[in-house]
């Protein structure tokens, strides 16, 4: 302040001191290089350049602050003196825009840096003020510029001033601007190998180098693993953590470490060789197919990053869809951020503060509107098999797409009353995740703290214990809690069913006499799935009822759909599973698709619709001969009782299993003793009453 005691406003003879002061021109080329450097981050195309840009805009931006504070505080005590006119106005202005643009642009850095995103809030006023300044800075200073001296002696000192000022400010800039642009021309990132094997095997046509799956790349050849790959990195910079917690355990995580998918490749590969294991890479193992991998001569057919399964990048990377299903989708190559995919602390903190500052390029690449439709995920919950993969013709198998969209759950051009596939297995919880909000979809909001779950909840309560997956445990519980129908979605709440997946219920008499034939029925209606139950692949998963009547003493009268000790039901059990077969008439056993024709038995449960099992057997008290199973709809088992005391009681019990033990113990062996859990989907119970 003694300092500043000592000032008084400038005359015209001290103009040109001033336009010399070193304080001015390191102010005035801090501005150019801001100016500069944030116009290119607005308008200039994501490049390394740029990246580098937006570092030096930080760098500099935090380094100027500053020397713009002193350097205005200075001026101001120098030029406030005297009477107010519309120079002061314009250095006001911009002033208080210089003061906004710096707190603006100090928030945004330092939501950058310890934060998960920027507020967007903050960019868009850190623009408009920057874009502002530069007006009423050009302004403010070209006024004093051109403004005239009165002494003679005076104008020619200030002009060369000026001239001096101007020679620094644009060989500083420029000078930092070179240094930048060496910067980024010296850079270097992982090199990228988009090709193929020197060997790789065309047998399907150059034009259709992943054949027979319908997978396609936007270049129309292979990518680099390292670019589909990293999906951790996605959630230990701290932005997507909750996410990434959620897609581990997840079946599109282990979609290709699933030790039953690797069972069946190893034998498709043995049978068939290594490019047909291309049919199911699409939507098991999409970065070892689109690296070129699925080829002769790579050991295990597989590639770096081929252990995640479908990737945070390959699903995000996806632009272009078909409903026709086995993996109909392109695939455009993300551009990556400085130092995403180098090793080391430096190089993760440098990206995620560009992925967090700069996040324009990271948002085109990996959210687009694509990811929210039915059809993005047909591409893969749709399968078929054709001549070139069974050599024999066209058959259909999964069709979860096609069963939805049939549905009562889907009502075309209506997304107030259609409940699409994320909606249930993507339902909305609550996180601080930087992918919370959403202002396109018609039931919420740019802030409603939410994002959609990751764990892609459906049947699947086999594998993430079996492999140990982090958070394996948890995913389970969750599945049954889903197949029970206990975990609820308020969002689409006023249109879903409550109660478990399948409703199960038992109908029969109310009372009976000795010797009296009883039919009991078991109505089982799909109440909740948007598409067949159960789904998937049906020569492996079963759903079946289990039946169990005891008399008032708690003695078992009869029990069926009890598997035995090698996990085979009992005869007659009311089952709902796909028996596939070949051209023989043989059965598909181990899963071995490329050999599949059509299929001897199916049942399953459309949605809404409802099954019945009928089961007629005799009051105990009576023996009478069994009756005969018929072959309809009606599921119906006969048997003779013996004696009971007063009353029957009848349970049922929906059960299901990912996977069969005889499936099981045909692909590992009796000897590794795998077995899939049971889960109890839905029961039942009834007592009727014997009368004597």
């Amino acid at each position: 302040m003694r300092l500043l005691s000592n000032y008084r406003p400038l005359g015209p003879s001290e103009a040109a001191a001033e336009w010399r002061s070193r304080l001015l021109a390191i102010t005035m080329i801090g501005l150019a290089i801001e100016t500069v450097t944030g116009l290119l981050i607005y308008l200039a195309p994501f490049s390394i350049f740029n990246q580098y840009g937006v570092l030096m805009h930080t760098i500099i931006g935090i380094a100027w602050l500053p020397i713009m504070g002193w350097y205005s505080a200075r001026h101001w005590w120098l030029r406030s003196r005297g009477a107010f006119n519309h120079v002061q106005l314009l250095g006001y202005l911009a002033f208080l825009l210089i003061a906004v643009c710096l707190v603006t642009g100090v928030l945004l850095t330092v939501q950058a840096v310890f934060g998960t995103r920027i507020n967007y809030t903050h960019s868009l006023i850190h623009l408009v003020t920057g874009l502002a300044l530069i007006f009423f800075v050009v302004s403010h200073v070209l006024v004093v510029w051109v403004r005239k001296s009165f002494a003679a002696e005076v104008a020619l000192p200030l002009r060369d001033a000026k001239r001096a000022h101007l020679r620094w400010l644009g060989l500083g800039t420029c000078l930092v601007m070179v240094l930048l642009a060496g910067a980024a021309a010296v850079h270097r990132e992982p090199s990228v190998h988009n090709e193929f094997p020197d060997d790789y095997s065309w047998k399907f046509g150059k034009d259709r180098p992943f054949a027979p799956s319908l997978v396609r790349t936007e270049s129309e050849w292979a990518y680099d693993p390292g670019t589909l790959s990293g999906s951790r990195g996605c959630g230990t910079g701290g932005c997507h953590s909750d996410i990434l917690e959620e897609w581990e355990p997840s079946a599109h995580r282990f979609s290709s470490a699933d030790v039953a998918f690797q069972a069946v490749q190893r034998l498709m590969l043995e049978q068939e060789g290594a490019e047909s294991t291309r049919y199911c890479a699409g939507c098991h193992d999409p970065v070892a197919l689109l690296s070129g991998s699925k080829n002769v001569n790579v050991a295990g057919l597989t590639s770096v990053g081929a252990d995640e399964g479908s990737s945070c990048v390959v699903c995000h990377s996806i632009t272009q869809t078909d409903v026709r299903g086995n993996a109909d989708y392109t695939v455009t190559q993300p551009v990556r951020y400085i130092g995403e995919r180098k090793e080391g602390r430096i190089n993760k903190w440098v990206s995620d503060f560009l992925i967090r500052a700069y996040p324009k390029q990271h948002k085109e690449s990996f959210a687009r509107p694509l990811l929210k439709t039915a059809e993005f995920c047909a591409a893969c919950h749709k399968q078929f098999i054709n001549e070139e993969v069974n050599q024999i013709g066209w058959v259909q198998l999964q069709n979860q797409y096609d069963n939805w969209r049939k549905s009562r759950w889907y009502h075309e051009g209506d997304d107030r009353k259609t409940i699409t596939c994320r909606e249930c297995h993507m339902p909305l919880v609550d996180a601080e995740d930087p992918a919370s909000g959403d202002a396109a979809d018609y039931n919420r909001a740019p802030d409603d703290g939410k994002h959609r779950s990751h764990r892609f909840l459906a049947s699947n309560q086999f594998m993430p214990v079996l492999m140990d997956l982090p958070g394996g445990k948890k995913q389970v519980e969750l599945t049954e809690q889903w197949l029970r129908g206990e975990i609820e979605v308020p969002e689409i709440a006023d249109k879903w069913s409550s109660g478990p997946v399948i409703r199960l219920e038992l109908r029969g008499p109310e009372r009976v006499a000795p010797g009296d034939p009883v039919d009991v029925q078991v109505i089982l209606t799909n109440n909740k799935t948007g598409h067949s139950f159960p789904t998937g692949p049906l020569d492996i998963i079963r759903s079946w009822v289990e039946l169990t009547v005891v008399d008032a003493d708690g003695k078992q009268i009869y029990q069926t759909g009890v598997p035995d000790e090698k996990g085979k039901l009992t005869e007659g059990t009311l089952v709902f599973k796909a028996e596939g077969i070949d051209r023989y008439g043989k059965d598909i056993d181990r899963h071995n698709l490329w050999e599949m024709v059509g299929a001897r038995f199916k049942r399953t449960l459309y949605p809404g619709t409802s099954d019945t099992g009928v089961y007629s057997f005799a009051c105990p008290g009576l023996v009478t001969p069994a009756v005969k199973e018929e072959d309809t709809k009606e599921h119906q088992v006969a048997f003779a009782a013996p004696g009971s005391n007063g009353s029957l009681k009848v349970t049922a019990v929906l059960n299901y299993q990912k996977a069969d033990a005889v499936f099981l113990d045909r692909l590992f062996g009796e000897e590794a003793g795998i077995r899939t859990p049971i889960t109890t989907i839905s029961s039942d119970s009834m007592t009727i009453r014997v009368d004597k």
